[in-house]
This record gives structure tokens, C-alpha cells and sequence, in this order.
């Protein structure tokens, strides 16, 4: 491959946010490049330009060269842009397995080191850990030196669910062997600490002082705890409060196996009671950690916008996604046709490069808007009517209709995103295999996954509908649909198995 086909082929699996990040790179190092004033800006200026030729009439001899010269040199700037046998040294394609360094040494000035980014916000815009967390809550508390070496140390045993990871045994041994000997070079506490004995009730007393901060149920050593620790936060006249502490208490495994039946019996509640009790006890968090993670939020760029226009689905590309970029004609026009200095020898390997760059850029626009379209033009029942038309839809089909390679396909789809009336989704999304019909059809496999998602959600609370049974239901449908299959597509959405989604309510 040529290097200009190379760098199409990089920009084109770029994601949006990359490729911004790309063009902002190549109009630092190429000062050829020049991103494109807006229409607007340009009206204004060629306005102000009109009053200012009227406020000049006194000097219509100077306006007049000048607008001349302007002339010659836009003719002259589009004449050597245009041009392909300006210059010799410049081919219309390098030779194939060459690098662009090998053809076009870099003759850039090589400037000071860049200053220090200053942006403090973007770089400290990293999420808060849970362990920061609790550690911000801890230096707000009350405690001893000796209770915040034992929090601390309780602390950094707690994973991300927020239980412990550690018994307090193994806590309390650790401590014990941190203290003595005594490392006087990491001593951050008083020295009175040396000679330290640290007992296992004052751990256990510590780590109930924990459990009160903030998530609640936090630095739990497991389920049971966890849940009692929130119910035990919860005000004293909470409905259903003592019940829901005996059922946690005695009977979560029987909760946990929905043995309903079992439960009722033993604990003695009314069935109808069971209900708000189990009510209560699901509207707790089994991993309180979860909801704090130092984990930065993603942002999704759409590339493509989908919308109907009288009744017709129109693509179009996100005009936002990128920098409109051009050739700067000022030092386009700098380029001398017959001079072999270093000087205009690295202009005219800029100018070469930065043709190439737009060319990059445009290609990539055009293949993506073609692809798009294809997609939306064979996925217009989803559009219409949700994923359960979704058609069977595989690289190969809009290969050939684009007439383009499966590969390109593939890095065309890659992280590029499309924006329905029905949300956003990565283009892969609308890709998916088929499964035969009864009729001698098609289905695809995100319509079967819609179809068991709508099966699940209207199912009988106290009979749930087993695998089985939902391929039935297909079958009926004249999906011809194995039970492992199934079962394969309920995980991938995260759906239990008919014995776990059994409830009273």
C-alpha cells in the first residue's frame, strides 16, 4: 500500500473523537493547513471590505491595483495548486512499502519543548474512588491516631462492591506486624505508637464506626450484613422494618431461592404482607460501592444523523464531528515552481501533504455518508417500526452494494455512531446474524433478542416463562428458534433464569 492509502485507511477507523484530535495535530505541524472561516464571518468581512471601498473613493487608483494584485496572486495560487507537473520532485503516488519520513525528510524548525499543559481542570477530571471516598469522610471524623491506622488499614480492604475483602483476623494481623517493628522513615502517626497493641474488639469497633458512613452498608463482610447495616439506618417507624430484619436475619436463603412458599410458613407472615416486606428489602442496595468509581464517563459523538423528510429516511453526516480544513493560499502562493532550496523544498513537501490530508478527509466523509446510507436503507423497518423488524444484516451485503471491500466495511462501522429518532447506536449495531423461518425466511438474531425481552417483561410474576417455553412461543410464531439458543440470547441482556425472576409482586 501507498502511504497516502495508509493514512485513508487510518483516518477512515478513527473515531470521532480521535479524528479531532488528528486534524488538530496536522494543522499544528503543517502550516499549510488552515481551518475554514465560517460563512458568516466571511459575509461580514466582505461587508466590512464594501464599506471600506466606500469610505475610500478618494483612492480609487490604489484600490484598484490592489484588487488587481489580489487577482494575480489567487490565479497564480490556483494555477500551482491545480498543477500536477509543477514539480518534478513531488510524484502523484510514493512507491509502494515506503514511509512518508522516506520520501519527505522532516525539515521543521525544531522549536522549544512545549510549555506545561495548564489546563488543570481537564487534568484532574478523573472520577473519585470509593476508597477516596471514605477516606475524605474519615479525616472528617473524630478518631484517635490509633483508630485512623485501623480505619485506614479497614479502608484499603475494601473493594469495589464496597464489602470486605479481608477478614478482620487478616486485618488485625497485618496491623499487629505494620506496628512492630516500627518503620520510623514512613511514621506518620504520634511515636507514642511504637510500643502499640492493637486488640481485635478495637478493630471490630472501628469497622462498625465505618459501616455508618456514606454509601450505607459500606465495608460489609457480606450480604446479610450489608442489608442489616442499611435496615438498621433506616428510621424506627419504616413500615415492615422488624419483619424485613427477621427475613434477612433467618430466612435469606430462602428469599434468595424464591421459596416463597417456604418462607411464609416459617417466618409467619401473611403472603400479602411478604409482599411489601420483600418490597422493602429490594429497594436496598446489595453493592453499595458500585455507584462510586473513579471511572471517567465516556461521551458519544454521533457521526451521522438520521431523520425522516417527507416520508423518506435522509442520512446526513455531523457537520461538527470535525474542523473544515483547506490549503492555506498565502503560503501555497510562497511555492516556487524552479527553486530547489531546503526552504521551498519543505513547503513543497507541506503542500503535497496537506493535499493529500483533504483528500484523506473527504474520502472518509464519502465512504462513511455511502455506508450510512446503505445501512438505514436496509434497516428502514427498524427505523419505523423498533428492533423487532430489525432485518439479518452482514458486512458481505453492504460490501457488495457499496462495492468495497469487507475489511473497509469493518473499519467503517468500528466506533462511528448514528443518531435515530430511537437513540443513538454504533454503526456494528445494526449487523446481526439470521435464524430461519418457518416460511422459508429470515430473522434476525436483535429482533429474537427484542421478541424475548418483550416475552419476559409481560410474563406472570408468580410463573415466569422457562426457555423452553419461549421457544415454543417462537416456534408458534414460526421462528424455529433451540432452547440453548435462548438461553445464549437471555444472558447476553442480563436476564436471569425463569427460577431467579419468580416474585410475588
Amino acid at each position: 500500500m501507498t502511504p497516502q492509502l495508509q493514512q485513508a485507511i487510518r483516518l477512515l477507523q478513527l473515531s470521532t473523537l480521535d479524528l479531532q484530535q488528528e486534524i488538530q495535530e496536522a494543522l499544528e505541524s503543517n502550516p499549510m493547513l488552515e481551518v475554514t472561516e465560517n460563512e458568516e464571518s466571511s459575509q461580514s468581512n466582505s461587508s466590512n471590505e464594501e464599506n471600506t471601498g466606500n469610505e475610500n473613493n478618494s483612492e480609487p487608483n490604489k484600490t484598484t491595483e490592489k484588487e488587481a494584485s489580489a487577482e494575480v496572486k489567487s490565479e497564480e495560487t490556483e494555477e500551482i495548486m491545480n498543477s500536477e507537473d509543477w514539480s518534478d520532485a513531488i510524484p502523484t503516488d510514493l512507491p509502494v512499502d515506503t514511509a512518508w519520513d522516506d520520501i519527505y525528510p522532516n525539515n521543521a524548525p525544531t522549536g522549544p519543548a512545549p510549555e506545561e499543559d495548564t489546563d488543570f481542570e481537564s487534568r484532574n477530571s478523573v472520577g473519585e474512588s470509593l476508597q477516596d471516598h471514605l477516606l475524605w469522610q474519615l479525616n472528617l471524623t473524630p478518631m484517635s491516631d490509633t483508630d485512623k491506622l485501623i480505619a485506614i488499614s479497614l479502608i484499603d480492604s475494601i473493594n469495589t462492591d464496597g464489602y470486605l475483602s479481608d477478614t478482620i483476623e487478616d486485618i488485625h494481623s497485618g496491623l499487629l506486624e505494620s506496628i512492630s517493628p516500627r518503620d520510623d522513615s514512613n511514621d506518620a502517626f504520634d511515636s507514642s505508637l511504637d510500643d502499640l497493641e492493637i486488640e481485635l474488639d478495637e478493630v471490630q469497633a472501628v469497622l462498625k464506626r465505618i459501616q455508618h458512613f456514606d454509601p450505607p452498608g459500606v465495608a460489609s463482610r457480606d450480604l446479610q450484613e450489608c442489608l442489616l447495616t442499611q435496615l438498621n439506618q433506616l428510621p424506627s417507624d419504616t413500615p415492615w422494618l422488624p419483619q424485613a430484619k427477621l427475613v434477612i436475619s433467618h430466612y435469606l436463603n430462602l428469599l434468595g431461592n424464591r421459596d416463597y412458599a417456604q418462607l411464609i410458613r416459617r417466618s409467619r407472615i401473611k403472603e400479602e404482607d411478604l409482599k411489601l416486606v420483600i418490597q422493602l428489602i429490594q429497594s436496598l442496595n446489595p453493592r453499595p460501592g458500585e455507584h462510586i468509581s473513579d471511572s471517567t464517563p465516556e461521551y458519544v459523538v454521533p457521526d451521522v444523523f438520521v431523520k425522516k423528510v417527507n416520508e423518506r429516511w435522509k442520512v446526513e453526516l455531523n457537520p461538527e464531528i470535525a474542523p473544515k480544513i483547506r490549503v492555506n493560499s498565502g503560503y501555497a502562493s510562497l511555492v516556487k515552481r524552479a527553486d530547489s532550496s531546503a526552504d521551498n523544498t519543505y513547503m513543497k513537501d507541506q503542500l503535497q501533504e496537506a493535499k493529500w490530508f483533504i483528500k484523506s478527509l473527504q474520502s472518509r466523509n464519502e465512504t462513511l455518508l455511502k455506508v450510512s446510507s446503505k445501512i438505514v436503507e436496509h434497516q428502514q423497518g427498524f427505523l419505523d417500526h423498533g428492533e423487532e423488524a430489525m432485518k439479518p444484516l452482514v458486512l458481505h451485503n453492504i460490501a457488495e452494494a457499496v462495492e468495497m471491500h469487507e475489511s473497509t466495511i469493518s473499519r467503517v462501522t468500528t466506533q462511528k455512531f448514528m443518531h435515530t429518532p430511537r437513540g443513538i447506536f454504533e454503526l456494528k449495531y445494526f449487523f446481526s446474524s439470521h435464524v430461519s423461518t418457518a416460511s422459508g425466511g429470515e430473522c434476525s438474531s436483535t429482533a429474537i433478542r427484542a421478541i424475548i425481552k418483550k416475552l419476559v417483561a409481560a410474563e406472570a410474576p408468580k410463573k415466569p416463562l422457562s426457555d423452553s417455553k419461549i421457544a415454543n412461543i417462537l416456534d408458534e410464531q414460526g421462528i424455529k428458534v433451540a432452547r440453548r439458543t435462548i438461553a445464549k440470547y437471555r444472558e447476553a441482556m442480563s436476564i436471569p433464569p425463569s427460577n431467579e425472576r419468580k416474585r410475588l409482586v
